[in-house]
């Protein structure tokens, strides 16, 4: 899977989460770029993003990742 794809279905992950058709994730996004963004949210997010790709993050992951890009790296490293 390229990259341009994980981030199409990123957005329509985020946009269904966040309730907001606007909502356009590039690598630097961070929780502060979306105003509905708090940490229930967030589990709700990683929630949704590991059902759209099959995958699960480890709880080291969710601490840790600073932006979607960081997210979109650990997309690829599970799926390949």
């Amino acid at each position: 899977m390229e990259k341009e794809e994980i981030y199409e279905k990123l957005n329509n992950v985020f946009r269904d989460i966040f309730d907001d058709e606007s909502i356009v994730v590039k690598p630097e996004t961070t929780s502060k770029d979306i105003e509905d963004w708090d940490s229930l949210e967030h589990i709700n997010l990683i929630v949704a993003i590991e059902n759209e790709f099959g995958m699960k993050f480890n709880m080291n992951e969710v601490t840790t990742m600073k932006n979607v890009g960081e997210m979109v790296d650990i997309i690829i490293s599970r799926i390949g």
